[in-house]
């Protein structure tokens, strides 16, 4: 499948989700406590981020409410639609992170929740490199994934079809240390979303800052 065929493919499946997908992972403790860790080493009015927006809950909703300034971007039409409606304190865009011009050095934090298992590895790669340039020097970055040895798996999630690739957790902690991270804090759990369908994966969430830049 091609990259042109992969990103329909995305959007179609969050598409017909929408506001089940928030009810399958409301429930998740380890999620909460990754934006605690974040919220915590945010200054007032900070700009963040938000990869993979979804419904905009928790984590927009999250930051926003703590008085930051949000920027979320989805894929899904009908997610960012729901999260507008909801979180009508932050702002989101529909598009591929990939096609949005993202300065480098323009937010002091980036969210990236279990965004990137529909690109495959190559991709991933890129668009991390490209998440931590567009972070202050000293900022934070947040990354969860499902650490699983997959790449362009055919699946089914929470009864729709999706094409899967991730790393094991060492890979994906070398990912983020070469991409110019400092990996602080990590934190793996096991969960079961909410939904007849569903089983117990594996939770891998990585906090992050980005390596200070010297003085040219």
């Amino acid at each position: 499948m091609t990259d042109d065929q992969q990103r329909p493919q995305a959007a179609a499946a969050f598409d017909a989700l929408g506001a089940e997908y928030e009810k399958a992972f409301a429930g998740s403790r380890t999620h909460r406590r990754s934006l605690e860790w974040l919220l915590a080493r945010l200054a007032p009015g900070s700009r963040v981020l938000d990869v993979g927006s979804g419904t905009g809950r928790p984590t927009a909703e999250t930051l926003a409410d703590a008085g930051h300034e949000v920027l979320g971007v989805d894929i899904s039409p009908v997610m960012v639609e729901l999260a507008a409606r909801q979180v009508p304190a932050a702002s989101f865009r529909c598009a591929d992170i990939r096609d949005v011009p993202l300065a480098d050095g323009s937010f002091d934090a980036v969210c990236v929740y279990f965004s990137l298992l529909q690109l495959d590895r190559r991709e991933q790669k890129e668009l991390v490199r490209l998440l931590v340039r567009s972070l202050k020097p000293d900022g934070h970055l947040v990354l969860a994934t499902v650490p699983l040895d997959v790449e362009g798996l055919d699946a089914t999630f929470m009864g729709r079809p999706v094409r899967v690739s991730s790393f094991p957790a060492q890979e994906l902690v070398a990912l983020a240390e070469e991409s110019g991270l400092e990996v602080l804090e990590q934190e793996a759990s096991l969960f079961t979303p909410r939904h007849p369908d569903a089983r117990p994966e594996p939770h891998l969430f990585l906090h992050c800052r980005r390596r200070s830049v010297p003085d040219a």
